[in-house]
């Protein structure tokens, strides 16, 4: 009997080639990518390394949204109870003005004020996780503290900066606004105004209240423009964050398309890839023990 000496090596080499592709198939499907280093395929791999750096940028931008959306929407909220309390201060300084309250009703009415300015206060001092809003770019302390020797009892401590942060590659949004803007100004002091309409109340002067209930109603305008600057800031925001959703739906699809694999074809092609390589396996289980020597063996 002859024998054909290319047999064993023809049956490793199928044997070793359906190994191969069944090892590709189980990191297919076990990783989900088809291209797991560069030399998989050169130009996947080179255009994965720009959308990796995109997707980076997105997800900061998206971060970005996030951590300053959250500061908005609190400020916001603050300046709206300011608004609030400022309405109550009107209130009570309209009463007080009618000249028909005793002294009694106007140290009650003065009291009240004084509360709604200590809230007022409380409010231009709101934080988030320890980070002051109303401070300029100086977070770490509270804005407003007592002073005596000021004219509305409180000193500002931040500074007159703002902040603007990144939400895209060209997009920068100013987040906030000083408190000496908004609560301190030296045209239209909210704290001021509050603090004159308590002095007023305390002296009993119907003038003189009437002229501090003025600048409160004034006051109220000045907080209102800056609630309408946190509420376009707010705006600005949600509409980024719906552009960098998009974006990174388009990053991740295009990574898939890059380097992914179907998982339904890859699964079908795995169980192909095991079929073939099983059966390779018995036709060298049944083949290879029978080499050259075992026919030389057998008597002619």
């Amino acid at each position: 009997m002859r024998v054909n000496p290319n047999m064993v090596p023809d049956i490793l080499a199928d044997l070793q080639q359906s190994q191969s592709q069944l090892n590709t198939y189980l990191q297919e499907v076990s990783t989900g990518k088809s291209v797991t280093e560069p030399s998989d395929n050169p130009t996947a791999s080179a255009e994965m390394v720009q959308n990796t750096i995109e997707t980076a940028d997105v997800d900061q931008y998206t971060q970005n949204v996030t951590n300053v959306l959250s500061n908005a929407q609190t400020a916001s909220s603050a300046l709206s109870s300011v608004v609030t309390s400022l309405n109550q201060a009107v209130s009570l300084g309209t009463e007080g003005a009618n000249g028909t309250n005793s002294s009694s009703n106007l140290a009650t009415l003065a009291q009240q004020v004084q509360s709604i300015l200590t809230s007022v206060v409380s409010d231009a001092n709101t934080s988030v996780e320890g980070a002051y809003l109303f401070g300029g770019t100086a977070s770490t302390s509270a804005p407003y503290t007592a002073d005596s020797s000021s004219s509305s009892g409180y000193t500002y401590n931040g500074n007159n900066d703002t902040n603007s942060v990144a939400v895209g590659d060209s997009l920068s949004i100013q987040v906030n606004l000083p408190g000496s803007q908004i609560f301190s100004s030296s045209s239209n002091s909210v704290l001021g105004a509050l603090s004159s309409l308590v002095s007023a109340l305390q002296s009993g002067n119907t003038s003189q209240i009437s002229t501090a209930t003025t600048a409160v109603s004034s006051a109220i305008n000045t907080v209102s423009q800056a609630q309408g600057f946190y509420s376009n800031v707010e705006s600005q925001l949600n509409s980024q964050e719906t552009v960098l959703q998009q974006d990174t739906v388009t990053l991740s699809s295009q990574a898939t398309n890059l380097v992914g694999v179907n998982e339904a074809t890859a699964a079908t092609e795995l169980s192909q890839a095991e079929t073939d390589n099983s059966a390779a396996l018995a036709a060298a289980a049944k083949v290879l023990p029978n080499t050259l020597l075992n026919y030389l063996s057998v008597p002619t």
